[in-house]
């Protein structure tokens, strides 16, 4: 199965291990992951509060490229990059007169690599694959504000109790805690803003994940991932609590699941070890 890919830029930098991690999943499952040539940056999160033109325009672009690879399926792991590549799909099919577009973008399905993994490899899929069952590791699933929500353009999951990524820790063995922050906001956005905030809602992320007996977070944004795990010290300095809760991308879990080493899969690039989990 061919399938347009576009990893964006947090993937190519900060977060070069769910990039890794995805690459080795895919290629696994039988994907093969055709990188969108002379891709940009989809515009998150500044573009699309500044100027919306320009915030539409950029993943437009994006879309078109996708066409010439004539491939009608776009899959993206960043769940800020499928917001903004998904919200310039919806725009382009409620035939927006803002703007000019080629008409043939219209039909690209863009979806994120969760809802790829759920709706077009199956989870019966995965499980059967399932070589290291995660037995007995109980996991937080948190799917962070945008990989569901709005709900009119995501047309995923539920968009306050989703359970696709709980289903899927499941089939790799592992135990989703149930618990009520797996849609909040983490704060990524005022990383550089206004730090105070990141903290707050940061802290009441790992707060709750704990308090869930969660031995892990397990996220598909890599916002969300460097928020928590770069920050994890500060915000347990200023909460006085040893959260001590490695933050692990969704790929990286199934990867160890289908038989992969920690290395190859990039967990040794966390900042809050997992080894301990795993040994």
């Amino acid at each position: 199965m061919d399938i347009a890919y576009f990893p964006g830029c947090s993937l190519h930098g900060m977060a070069k291990e769910y990039d890794v991690s995805t690459r080795i999943i895919c290629r696994h499952l039988g994907i093969s992951l055709k990188e969108v040539k002379d891709w940009n940056c989809c515009g998150a999160t500044a573009a699309h509060s500044l100027d919306h033109l320009l915030s539409i325009s950029l993943n437009v672009r994006n879309l078109a490229l996708t066409r010439d690879m004539q491939l009608n399926c776009l899959m993206t792991p960043c769940a800020g990059c499928f917001s903004r590549l998904k919200g310039t799909s919806y725009e382009i099919k409620r035939n927006s007169q803002d703007f000019t577009y080629p008409d043939s973008i219209k039909d690209i399905s863009v979806e994120h690599l969760l809802q790829f993994l759920v709706d077009r490899v199956g989870v019966e899929t995965i499980k059967n694959k399932v070589q290291n069952p995660l037995k007995g590791l109980k996991v937080a699933a948190y799917y962070g504000c945008l990989i569901t929500r709005p709900h009119c353009i995501t047309q995923f999951d539920d968009p306050e109790q989703p359970v696709s990524m709980d289903k899927l820790l499941k089939a790799l063995g592992a135990e989703p805690v149930s618990w009520s922050h797996k849609t909040e906001c983490c704060g990524g956005g005022f990383a550089v803003s206004d730090t105070a905030i990141v903290l707050d809602l940061g802290g009441q992320v790992l707060e709750a994940a704990r308090e869930a007996g969660a031995r892990a977070i397990v996220t598909a944004c890599p916002m969300c991932q460097t928020n928590l795990d770069t920050r994890q010290k500060a915000i347990e300095k200023e909460r006085g609590i040893d959260f001590n809760l490695p933050i692990i991308y969704l790929s990286q879990l199934i990867g160890l699941a289908l038989g992969y080493s920690p290395r190859e899969l990039g967990l040794n690039r966390l900042l809050v070890s997992p080894a301990n989990l795993f040994s």
